[in-house]
């Protein structure tokens, strides 16, 4: 009895902490959202209020007619898409040669691989920079999918799915007369849908808030991502009208949103299946 009632206790106070911690991650949502209705005076007179009042939402097709959204957005979704599919292709195929060929140094490369995931991105950016201007690349969006590929979370990900996969298939499919290429695209792929859909999302989520980058490489406007148009809409209208900023923050977060509803159940679920502890 003592037992039970300590153990209701126990599951009481994890889902009260549990709530606090999601509205305590929501509040900045939430905050935007309302502000982004809220007209620049109140902003100015009374900045603590929560209510909009009035409620202005014509910050939203404001901040429409004041930048070219619908360019940046379309720049942001097709190199997002990009990124995805040549990450998914090159990670998949990279995790598979160091989880099933056998060749020298595999595993020491592999480990080199992904210590350059701990290589700070601020020390990159000079040698990318020169690179990329070598292939005269700078300004354009080649600039931010190419280093994106190169992705050793994504090789590490895709590697811990594959070694899940029986390697008993592919001695079957062997027998039957299956090359390697083969069994990587008819058995491989097939067994690792899961994992590839949600490193998708992942990177997509990542390409999409990408700034850094588009900061660096980006020079014309009408290359800009949605990130970066959201910084000069800031420089152009002096951080002083933050209903019409936040109502363009709101606008460019609605990808990423629909995005992780669609992908958390999948994300969390495949990084459990995954093993992402380690193997």
């Amino acid at each position: 009895m003592v037992t039970a009632i300590r153990r209701r206790i126990g599951t009481v106070a994890l889902h009260t902490l549990l709530v606090v911690g999601g509205l305590l991650m929501v509040f900045p949502f939430i905050w935007m959202l309302l502000t982004a209705f809220k007209g620049e005076g109140q902003m100015i007179q009374d900045p603590l209020s929560w209510i909009p009042d009035p409620w202005r939402a014509s910050n939203f097709p404001d901040a429409l007619d004041a930048m070219p959204f619908g360019r940046a957005y379309w720049n942001s979704f097709y190199i997002a898409a990009i990124t995805v599919v040549a990450t998914l292709l090159t990670a998949s195929m990279a995790a598979y040669a160091f989880s099933r060929i056998d060749f020298p140094f595999s595993r020491s490369l592999f480990v080199v691989f992904l210590l350059t995931q701990m290589v700070p991105t601020q020390v990159t950016l000079v040698p990318l920079y020169v690179m990329l201007s070598h292939f005269g690349w700078i300004d354009t969006h080649m600039a931010l999918i190419l280093p994106a590929i190169a992705n050793p979370f994504a090789v590490f990900m895709m590697r811990q799915f594959i070694r899940a996969v029986p390697i008993e298939l592919e001695e079957a499919a062997r027998l039957d007369g299956a090359n390697r290429w083969t069994i990587f695209t008819r058995i491989v792929l097939p067994n690792i849908k899961p994992g590839m859909a949600a490193l998708g999302i992942i990177v997509f989520l990542g390409s999409w808030n990408s700034f850094i980058y588009p900061l660096i490489f980006l020079n014309s406007e009408d290359k800009f991502t949605v990130p970066m148009l959201l910084a000069s809409f800031k420089g152009q209208h002096g951080g002083l009208d933050y209903g019409l900023l936040l109502a363009a923050s709101t606008i460019s977060v609605v990808p990423m949103l629909i995005a992780f509803v669609i992908g958390q159940r999948k994300i969390i679920n495949s990084m459990a299946a995954s093993g992402m502890g380690g193997r």
